[in-house]
């Protein structure tokens, strides 16, 4: 169930482990391994949303424009941000946990901005660490201040 949670967009880990923790009653270190375990799952669309697209942009003309926009459009634009900072930057908006920053958010920038599998993947699972490591304390630390 934990998996499952920290995998679905919006909630992820941000829901997963006070869940895990409280409406499960799985240990602190379980919630956090099996959080980041399904957290992590959902940036292999990055791959699918790759395929999807490729094959969308060649059978499909209207796909084929837009897609031809969207990259035209934001790899153009800010190219030369996104290439000093774009390993950084999806560590960051994946280690922030807010609303619309995540996996499922890194992910997709990752495809916009042409970040390869290979290159996003280590830095997506690393901010996922961080993500449910600051969950996590901010979890334990709410329980303990309204236990005293």
């Amino acid at each position: 169930m934990t998996i499952l949670i920290a995998a679905a967009p919006i909630a992820e880990v941000r829901v997963s482990i006070p869940f895990a923790i409280h409406g499960l009653g799985l240990s602190p270190l379980s919630a956090y391994i099996f959080s980041v375990i399904g957290n992590v799952l959902p940036a292999f669309s990055i791959i699918v949303i790759g395929a999807v697209a490729n094959w969308l942009s060649h059978h499909v003309y209207l796909f084929n424009r837009f897609f031809a926009w969207l990259f035209e459009r934001t790899r153009h634009n800010h190219h030369e941000r996104v290439l000093h900072w774009q390993e950084f930057a999806l560590l960051i908006l994946v280690a922030i946990p807010l609303p619309l920053t995540g996996v499922w958010t890194a992910s997709v920038v990752a495809f916009v901005f042409g970040i390869p599998f290979t290159r996003a993947f280590p830095f997506i699972v690393v901010g996922s660490m961080l993500t449910s490591l600051i969950m996590l304390i901010l979890t334990l630390g709410v329980v303990q201040f309204f236990t005293q």
